[in-house]
């Protein structure tokens, strides 16, 4: 059983972490594709590829969060905030996810989880492909295809490719791995109730890989704690 931590009101701070990550995130790839010249003979590019993944990373974990209604008490703001982050993750719509994660709550690990593999192909890549299958839309590979035309008129096409398009491709591979595969692969035990496990306490780590979603029981069993809370289930 995961530590108990009491819920508490997330005030204006969730919704100023979300602010926060949607103009890093905003910020950093504007100067990449307006200004930045990559040596890629240097480590520089590639480094900071990685960080506008993990930025990437964060706009679906605040989607994630407000469709736990976590981001801000008004709900209102609370849907806005998740609609824009999770469109600017690869037009991801937020309204026609919201169902299907609390389906994934509800339904975790059987054939009515959204998120799960199909019962026959539990590997990683047919796992991976049957979860994009069930998120990803038509619409959202046609817009994703007409912005990258349309930003390589303005931008180097290095550029854009490296640092607006790649990064959206490994945050959604680091999500799937991190929040979905490594949490509920294998057999579970009988009493645990939401076919989850979690990694071992080290938060640094945690952060890093996937926003403490490593720390992958403890959301399942206490889905009312934001990201930037769901640290203290293992202090």
């Amino acid at each position: 059983m995961a530590p108990r931590v009491a819920p508490a009101p997330v005030g204006t701070t969730g919704a100023v972490i979300a602010g926060l990550i949607l103009l890093l995130w905003a910020a950093l790839l504007s100067f990449l594709l307006a200004r930045y010249q990559p040596n890629w003979h240097s480590p520089a590019p590639y480094l900071l590829a990685l960080l506008q993944t993990h930025l990437y990373t964060g706009l679906f974990i605040t989607a994630h969060d407000a469709m736990h209604g976590v981001v801000s008490s008004n709900k209102r703001l609370n849907n806005g905030l998740g609609t824009l982050a999770a469109g600017l993750f690869a037009y991801n719509w937020f309204p026609g996810q919201l169902p299907k994660h609390h389906a994934h709550h509800r339904h975790v690990g059987t054939s009515d989880d959204p998120d799960f593999h199909d019962g026959r192909h539990p590997g990683f890549l047919p796992w991976f492909l049957r979860f994009a299958w069930n998120y990803v839309t038509w619409w959202q590979v046609l817009l994703m295809a007409v912005t990258y035309n349309v930003l390589k008129l303005y931008f180097p096409q290095a550029n854009v490719i490296t640092f607006w398009m790649i990064p959206a491709v490994l945050a959604t591979l680091q999500l799937f791995f991190f929040g979905t595969y490594l949490p509920h692969r294998g057999e579970h035990a009988d009493d645990n109730l939401h076919k989850s496990r979690s990694q071992f306490r080290h938060h640094l780590w945690a952060f890093v890989s996937c926003y403490f979603f490593g720390y992958h029981y403890e959301h399942h069993d206490q889905p009312y704690l934001p990201w930037w809370r769901l640290w203290r289930t293992k202090a």
